[in-house]
């Protein structure tokens, strides 16, 4: 029975990545709508990600860093990632009054009280005292230096939204052309660049917010997979499997944002 035993392990393959390679996905692939799809993060004076003693602490992180909500993974503020749009949203999120005021629902865009906020410094105020947040969401692709690519969603809230509007409308400009006809090009269309860069508030406080440029169009058989991934998260997304995760109010904001 023991010269069986040791027959038997002499045949285990010493070979293990060729063993994984053969059942590669096995058991680890999942639809959109089954996975926490991460937010994309700009590190600001006072993020719990920079403060050692913070549970949320990731080491080597520097302020105007961009991070990955989920992995914790660090981009380089000043270089920015490369970035595919696939479909966007405004979210406006209701929180209870006051530092520990907690999550307690999403607001439709038409509803009233939507319009009757008042600012009460960097906060609106919605009748009845509790906050509203109201977020811009790009859900899109990262796309790696190695050609990979993976989906997040950057939501921009606050001071933020002004440069959400200003990518809106440099997506609504671009064209495509076949066959001498010019059309809008369609959002999946468009490879952009996001690094942060240094505002000042009116209270002179320096932040860091985005700045978004143009990198170039998708074109060609290179490009051809990364145009599919795109086609597909948008498809999830306009099926309402992909939804932006509640911000944070900005009474008990997270170092994500320094608003106005």
């Amino acid at each position: 029975m023991n010269e069986v035993a040791k027959k038997k392990g002499t045949e285990v393959s010493t070979d293990l990545m060729s063993d994984m390679f053969a059942v590669a996905g096995e058991g680890a692939v999942f639809d959109v709508e089954e996975l926490i799809v991460p937010r994309i993060k700009i590190a600001q004076q006072g993020s719990p990600e920079l403060k050692k003693s913070d549970a949320k602490f990731i080491a080597g992180l520097s302020g105007n860093d961009m991070f990955n909500s989920l992995t914790s993974e660090m981009y380089d503020g000043a270089k920015g990632i490369l970035f595919i749009p696939c479909h966007t949203d405004t979210t406006y999120v209701e929180f209870g009054a006051g530092v520990n005021g907690g999550f307690i629902g999403v607001l439709e865009k038409d509803d009233p009280r939507v319009s009757q906020t008042t600012r009460e410094g960097s906060t609106e105020v919605l009748p009845g005292g509790n906050e509203l947040v109201v977020s811009d969401n790009f859900y899109g692709l990262i796309v790696f230096d190695d050609g990979g690519s993976e989906p997040v969603i950057i939501p921009m809230a606050s001071s933020k939204r002004k440069i959400a509007r200003r990518w809106k409308s440099m997506i609504a400009l671009q064209r495509v052309e076949h066959n001498g006809v010019k059309k809008t090009a369609p959002i999946t269309a468009t490879l952009w660049n996001l690094r942060v860069v240094d505002e000042t508030n009116k209270r002179n406080e320096t932040y860091g917010n985005y700045a978004v440029a143009k990198v170039r169009q998708l074109n060609g058989d290179e490009d051809r997979s990364l145009w599919q991934e795109a086609l597909a998260f948008r498809t999830s997304c306009l099926a309402g499997g992909v939804k932006a995760p509640e911000e944070s109010s900005s009474s008990s904001d997270n170092g994500d944002d320094i608003p106005f």
